[in-house]
């Protein structure tokens, strides 16, 4: 899953004591931010193995830092605790690191089982990547009805919206349909950090100017 790691955040902006939609965005991804990052130092692994899933040919082998149940919590709580360092806001502190959270619940969807509850056996997933018919609809589904929940309950200009909805296509496009890569390089992470970084700025220019609607 990749863009709808974003609809709980999406959803969870639109709430008035909410952090910034570009600040839940960091949340949405936090854990891949992380894995990718440990992908670089070899703390965690994965591979290419073709076929392994219908959708995603990556073999997720070593993740316990970031995909098990427990290290995403620890992930979760972090993130809240910067947020309400920042903030001093529990309610704010309290979505953010439920946005966070949610990261592994939706990956328990979609993934082959390759996460954990805590870093070993057994193994978790339910394994919708086997199943495109399933997860592609579901995936813009959720993204785009969360997006749509965040709108109709704040107040803006339509134009940031348009662009964000147009980057979210895009990289889910290129997630689907781009080519394949044939190994795990460096590039790999930077890759995925660019990604992520390209929503997020856009997420932050929409969260930046829209205002929670009164009475919502």
């Amino acid at each position: 899953m990749l863009i709808g790691h974003w609809a709980p955040a999406l959803a969870a902006a639109a709430h008035p004591r909410a952090p910034k939609l570009g600040t839940l965005f960091v949340a949405g991804q936090l854990v891949d931010w992380g894995f990718f990052a440990l992908l670089l130092t070899g703390a965690e692994k994965m591979r290419v193995v073709p076929g392994i899933t219908a959708m995603n040919p990556m073999d997720l082998y070593q993740m316990p830092y970031t995909h098990s149940l427990l290290g995403s919590a620890v992930w979760a709580a972090g993130f809240a605790l910067f947020i309400w360092l920042w903030r001093r806001d529990r309610v704010a502190a309290g979505i953010a690191g439920s946005v966070v959270l949610s990261h592994w619940l939706l990956d328990l969807l979609v993934h082959r089982p390759d996460l954990t509850l805590a870093g070993s056996s057994p193994k978790l997933g339910l394994g919708l990547w086997n199943h495109p018919g399933i997860e592609m609809p579901l995936e813009l589904s959720l993204t785009f009805a969360a997006l749509g929940f965040y709108l109709a309950r704040t107040r803006g200009p339509a134009l940031p919206a348009m662009v964000l909805a147009a980057i979210l296509l895009a990289l889910q496009a290129v997630n689907w349909f781009g080519p394949v890569a044939r190994e795990v390089t460096p590039e790999t992470s930077f890759l995925a950090f660019f990604a992520y970084g390209v929503a997020t700025l856009a997420a932050g220019w929409l969260g930046r100017i829209r205002r929670t609607a009164v009475g919502t």
